[in-house]
């Protein structure tokens, strides 16, 4: 088991891949860091040597991840609601931020959707 940046990675992965579920680095980030190592990308993550983990842990130990990014974003949020911009009162109001329509969709951000009273006929008025 391979521990970058204090996550266990999975071993049968390709290191490209397997680098990708550290929060912060993405597939393109992964890819920089294994240039800068100097790594083959479709190597497996067993298949890593221990100066190769280190080189790639000294790499990303330079990149912002995991708790000091997550700490980042967390603040980042709580500045603009408290300065309540257009932004932090649409993250207060749990609705969508950067301007995507809510007619309609937006179901992640409001929530399951709640029936509109009246839309159906009442089953029990048979007389």
């Amino acid at each position: 088991m391979a521990r970058i940046a204090s996550v266990v990675i999975p071993s049968e992965k390709q290191v490209w891949i397997a680098l990708t579920y550290v929060y912060g680095i993405g597939r393109t980030t992964s890819r920089a860091i294994l240039a800068e190592a100097k790594i083959e990308p479709t190597t497996r993550v067993k298949d890593l040597t221990e100066a190769d983990e280190q080189k790639i842990n000294d790499i990303v130990s330079k990149y912002r991840v995991e708790g000091d990014l997550k700490r980042l974003v967390t603040n980042n949020i709580k500045r603009i609601k408290d300065i309540n911009s257009y932004k932090g009162i649409r993250h207060k109001a749990g609705l969508p931020v950067n301007g995507q329509r809510t007619r309609t969709n937006a179901r992640t951000r409001k929530g399951k959707a709640i029936a509109v009273g009246g839309a159906q006929p009442k089953a029990a008025s048979k007389t």
